[in-house]
């Protein structure tokens, strides 16, 4: 595939965001290039995922994030404050186990997001 500027704009937003909605990545992009619409945006990262250079995953109810394939981690979301952390995927690794040994089942735990209370919140609640 051709690295058109348009595509080249939006990983390079991707890479500076590190986790953006669609419309954030316009936003960033059409910075350099106001012409850029987002449903350039949403082809890109449509493509993009294909060719397993970003992956998206969903962080709560709102738009998917996306990120660089290599970026892998489960994302921690706070349903009080919206607040998301990370940990490594090793943190999941018992969890693999598991489910490998009673389904079968090979978990991807870097497209997982985990929804919980933060510490700072849990912290408010006692």
């Amino acid at each position: 595939m051709r690295m058109t500027p348009q595509r080249q704009l939006v990983l390079d937003a991707i890479n500076e965001l590190a986790h953006a909605t669609p419309e954030q990545i316009c936003a960033h992009v059409r910075r350099i290039t106001p012409t850029v619409n987002i449903t350039t945006v949403y082809r890109t990262l449509e493509l993009l995922e294909r060719l397993g250079v970003v992956r998206h995953t969903h962080l709560g109810h709102g738009a998917p994030v996306y990120s660089l394939d290599e970026h892998e981690h489960v994302h921690l979301v706070c349903h009080r404050c919206g607040e998301v952390d990370e940990v490594p995927c090793e943190a999941l690794a018992d969890l693999g186990r598991a489910l490998r040994a009673a389904k079968n089942f090979r978990l991807d735990p870097s497209h997982l997001a985990l929804s919980g209370v933060c510490g700072q919140c849990g912290a408010k609640e006692s």
